[in-house]
């Protein structure tokens, strides 16, 4: 009997931002890009985090 492997997920608390009609529209537009680039799919959400983490990186904190 093959056992799999459990995908660890990070815990995520939900939370509220304010954000411009164009901030979100990019978001929906880049959700699109990153699924055509990886095939998987996207959420708003997942852009953002995606985006924070970038920004962290570049500032030299690993989240």
């Amino acid at each position: 009997m093959k056992r799999h492997k459990r995908k660890e997920r990070e815990k995520l608390i939900k939370t509220s931002v304010y954000l411009e009609e164009e901030v979100m529209e990019s978001l929906r537009e880049m959700a699109e890009q990153l699924k055509a680039d990886t095939g998987k799919r996207w959420s708003r959400g997942g852009v953002i985090r995606l985006a924070l983490s970038e920004f962290f990186t570049r500032r030299g904190r690993i989240i």
